[in-house]
C-alpha cells in the first residue's frame, strides 16, 4: 500500500510512475488492434480501395457504434491469409509492448479467420502463434488467445466458432467470448455454443452492459455461465446486480476511453470504473480498439489517473486483479508475476 495522501495531487513524477507500469491487458480485439497505416499499406498490396474508412489524417473515420462496427469488418476485409494475421499479431504486439504491456489477451474470430472452417482456423491459428511467440522472445510480451463469436452473424454462425475453439482449446486458446452488435438478439441465444466451449475447458467471457443496461449483464451471468464480462459499466445501475457480481467475483473488462469515444458516457469524469471499483466489484482497464479510439494502454493509466487522482498503487492493484483473472494456465501466470513484480 502506498503512504501517500489519496487527496494530494499527483505529482509528474509519480504520473510517469503510473505511465511506466508493466500492465495486463485484457479485453483487447485483434482486428481492432491494427494501425490503420498496417490496414491502409496491405490494402495498398492488394489493390484494394477502402479510403472511405480514413480521415485526411489517417485515422479511422466513423460516427457512432454501427458505423464503427461497419468501418472495423471494411478494414478487417483486407486481412485474407494466415500470414496477414501473423504480420498484424507482430504489429499489434509491438504497439502494445511499447507501452509497457507485458501480457495480453486478444479476442480472435474465426469468422475473420477461414470463414468458421476448423481446418482453415488452425493455419491462422499457427500462424498468429508463430508471431506472438517470436514477441515474447524478441519484446517480453505474452499473448494468449480468446475466440470469439459475432453477436449480429447470429447463434447458427456463433457453433461454428464455439467448435473452432473448442477443437484448439488448450495452453494458447484459452476463452471463449462474444462481441458485435450487443443490441442483436439476446445473450442466452448463445448458451449452446457457450457450453461447447465450456465443455472443452475454455473459460468464457462475453461484452454485456455496454449499450444495453443492468438486465444484460445479469443474463450474461446467468445464462452463459460467464466469469468475466467485457465492458459491463451499465451494471452500476442496479446495486442489486453490482452486489451479486461482487458476491461471485465476476470481473469486469473495463474501457474507459473505448466508452467514452462511442459516448457511453460524455467525459472520463462521468464514467463509473471508479464507483463499480468503490461498491466491491472486480474491474480491470483496458484499451478495446486501441487505434480506433486513439487511446493506448499508457494513456487509459494515465487518463485515469489525472481525473481520479489514482497513484501508481491504485494500479498496481487493478494489474494484479487483471492477472488473478487471465484465462492462461498456472505457468504463465507464475511468468507474468515476475515481470509486474508481483510475489
Amino acid at each position: 500500500m502506498s503512504d501517500r495522501d489519496p487527496d494530494a495531487p499527483l505529482t509528474e513524477e509519480d504520473l510517469y510512475e503510473v505511465a511506466n507500469l508493466p500492465k495486463v491487458e485484457l479485453h483487447l480485439h485483434h482486428e481492432g488492434a491494427a494501425p490503420p497505416q498496417f490496414i491502409r499499406g496491405l490494402a495498398r498490396e492488394k489493390n484494394v480501395d477502402i479510403s472511405k474508412v480514413f480521415r485526411k489524417d489517417g485515422s479511422y473515420d466513423f460516427q457512432g457504434f454501427l458505423h464503427f462496427l461497419s468501418v472495423y469488418e471494411a478494414a478487417t476485409s483486407v486481412l485474407k491469409t494466415p500470414d496477414d494475421y501473423a504480420r498484424l499479431t507482430t504489429a499489434i504486439l509491438e504497439e502494445s509492448a511499447k507501452n509497457g504491456v507485458v501480457y495480453t489477451e486478444s479476442f480472435i474470430s474465426p469468422d475473420f479467420c477461414g470463414a468458421g472452417d476448423v481446418e482453415a482456423w488452425r493455419d491462422y491459428l499457427h500462424a498468429i502463434r508463430e508471431a506472438a511467440d517470436a514477441a515474447e522472445r524478441d519484446m517480453g510480451i505474452t499473448l494468449r488467445g480468446v475466440v470469439t463469436c459475432v453477436r449480429h452473424f447470429g447463434p447458427e454462425q456463433a457453433k461454428a466458432s464455439a467448435l473452432c475453439a473448442a477443437e484448439t482449446a488448450g495452453d494458447w486458446i484459452v476463452g471463449f467470448g462474444m462481441g458485435g452488435d450487443e443490441n442483436k438478439g439476446k445473450q442466452s441465444d448463445f448458451a449452446y455454443s457457450y457450453d461447447m466451449a465450456r465443455e472443452a475447458g475454455l473459460k468464457l467471457t462475453t461484452h454485456a452492459g455496454e449499450w444495453r443496461g443492468p438486465s444484460e449483464v445479469r443474463e450474461a451471468v446467468e445464462a452463459l455461465g460467464v466469469i468475466r464480462i467485457g465492458h459491463g459499466v451499465r451494471a452500476i445501475e442496479d446495486p442489486a446486480l453490482c452486489e451479486m457480481l461482487a458476491e461471485r467475483d465476476v470481473v469486469l473488462e473495463v474501457c474507459p476511453g473505448s466508452n467514452v469515444v462511442l459516448g457511453v458516457y460524455q467525459s472520463l469524469r462521468d464514467h463509473p470504473i471508479a464507483k463499480l471499483k468503490d461498491r466491491g466489484l472486480k474491474v480491470t482497464v483496458s484499451t478495446d480498439d486501441p487505434p480506433f479510439f486513439h487511446t493506448t494502454m499508457r494513456d487509459e493509466y494515465v487518463n485515469l489517473a489525472k481525473t481520479l487522482n489514482w497513484d501508481a498503487s491504485v494500479f498496481r492493484e487493478l494489474n494484479q486483479t487483471a492477472l488473478d483473472a487471465a484465462f492462461c494456465d498456472g505457468a504463465t501466470r507464475d511468468a507474468v508475476a515476475k515481470r509486474l513484480e508481483i510475489s
